[in-house]
């Protein structure tokens, strides 16, 4: 998104960040420039980051949203931009691992805001952008387990970002993916959680669920975790159906 500084030592100054593609995954690579129109005189560029950037619901304030930039990225020197001159910095930065993904099974999360911002520092002040929306693939391990809860009889429902710090994460917020339970668990849980702290080595993941109440049984939320690196790829849909069984019959469910 093209955008023109108006006022300070910018005046004049066009700026557009071009992704070179906005799919990435965690731990991938998010390539793109940034394009400059110098402006109506010389100007220092003292520095350009790319800020990641979600959009969480706040912990406790019902629809409020809060806006978090999770990482930051420097992606230049500084530099003497002139006065009319076209100018062009390229950029290549890791994604941080534990970005939640905004896709799954294709399909783009409603609802779901995540993206890049430029941040142009000039001479002591700074101009931030609006967000390019990245696509956040998810990895392997990521699909392998939505595809498992899917096999057993449980369907997409919705996602988002919640506010709060997970053991072993470093983000102030975590994703959940919600499913609606069918096929054997169907009587078992009114709803299950899905979320993942992804690492560069393994990915954790957590299971919430809602359990239904029953004549001799309460409701209530319980949760369970494994690592995916424990199970080979063939064992994960029996090792899942055991960790869910696991949370069924703690309270007799099963």
């Amino acid at each position: 998104m093209i955008r023109k500084l108006t006022s300070g030592v910018g005046a004049g100054v066009t700026v557009d960040t071009v992704l070179t593609d906005s799919h990435v995954t965690p731990g991938g690579v998010l390539r793109g420039e940034v394009l400059f129109n110098g402006g109506e005189r010389d100007c220092e560029v003292e520095g350009i980051a790319l800020d990641f950037t979600a959009v969480v619901e706040a912990e406790d304030e019902g629809d409020e949203q809060v806006e978090y930039d999770f990482h930051g990225a420097d992606v230049c020197e500084p530099f003497l931009l002139e006065a009319g001159v076209e100018y062009a910095v390229e950029f290549d930065v890791e994604v941080p691992w534990e970005t939640p993904i905004s896709t799954v099974g294709g399909l783009v999360l409603p609802g779901l805001e995540l993206g890049v911002a430029t941040a142009l520092q000039l001479e002591g002040g700074v101009d931030k952008g609006d967000l390019d929306d990245l696509r956040v693939e998810p990895l392997p391990g990521h699909v392998a387990v939505i595809e498992a809860l899917e096999r057993l009889g449980f369907e997409f429902q919705r996602s988002d970002l919640e506010e709060g710090t997970l053991d072993g994460s470093t983000l102030p917020f975590y994703q959940e993916i919600e499913f609606r339970p069918g096929g054997e668990f169907a009587g078992a849980f009114s709803a299950l959680e899905l979320t993942f702290v992804t690492g560069r080595d393994d990915t954790r993941v957590l299971i919430e669920v809602d359990k239904r109440g029953g004549f001799l049984t309460e409701g209530g939320d319980d949760y369970q975790q494994f690592t995916i690196a424990t199970f080979e790829a063939g064992d994960l849909l029996a090792a899942l159906r055991e960790e869910l069984r696991q949370l069924s019959e703690r309270r007799g469910l099963f």
